[in-house]
């Protein structure tokens, strides 16, 4: 927990100060080891579910090279962040007002993170989403056995408490960016991902032929007994 130039942290892709995240914790102040996971990552509960531990920060963690295993950080942070999620803590608040309006186009996690940042320091910040609800692959993207479409919505929620404005079914083309770049004064493009590689196969284009995030979409949208599956299954990838 007092490792020097934590190897765990530098792994970390969004930096989380997990040693001191881990000595919170340590001392009975859940609601502080929160606080810094979400002020570094405000996404921080999705990220304890589906974060590849093992390969950054678990797989960096000293106690590696001393035969031992590793600090079990992911499930930490997750416990940390569910403590957090079931009181509905709210951190943050906005800074005083600044006068100047940010668009986003994009309401995934990126875009999200983007205009959650902004308004702590003050921008009115308008989030334009495409789909019907917001949250991009931590909401539609993730196998369900891994986040719950509720719990992503939550965080989702957690956004839009700080004053961030989210509309849905909002699609940007170029005609509609040209008007976003006249009335506001920044605008961030989170996009997202393009369209999936094709395989360039003949057949690939079959009705009963899914792309992984089309056919984990369903899962999020529609009871599972409603999913489209057949009774012999072969993958492609791994």
């Amino acid at each position: 927990m007092f490792c020097y130039d934590a190897p765990c942290t530098r792994a970390c892709p969004t930096r989380i100060d997990i040693p001191k995240f881990i000595r919170q914790i340590l001392h009975d102040d859940t609601r502080g080891a929160a606080h810094t996971i979400l002020s570094a990552n405000i996404f921080g509960g999705s990220c304890a579910r589906v974060c590849p531990t093992e390969v950054l920060c678990e797989g960096a963690c000293v106690d590696n090279t001393l035969n031992h295993e590793p600090v079990l950080i992911g499930r930490l942070q997750r416990y940390a962040c569910d403590v957090e999620h079931e009181a509905s803590m709210d951190f943050f608040r906005p800074a005083k007002e600044t006068g100047r309006r940010v668009a986003v186009v994009g309401g995934g996690p990126s875009g999200l993170t983007c205009a959650h940042e902004l308004r702590k320091r003050g921008h009115t910040v308008e989030v334009l989403e495409a789909r019907r609800i917001a949250g991009g692959l931590n909401t539609l993207g993730i196998a369900a056995y891994k986040i719950t479409t509720q719990f992503a919505l939550s965080e989702v929620e957690r956004i839009k408490r700080i004053g961030v404005k989210i509309r849905t079914n909002s699609p940007v083309d170029g005609e509609r960016l040209a008007r976003l770049l006249d009335d506001f004064d920044a605008v961030y493009l989170a996009v997202g991902l393009g369209p999936t590689a094709a395989l360039g196969i003949p057949g690939e284009n079959h009705k009963d032929v899914w792309e992984a995030l089309a056919f984990v979409f369903q899962t999020h949208t529609q009871p599972l007994s409603k999913c489209r599956v057949g009774r012999r299954v072969v993958v492609i990838g791994g």
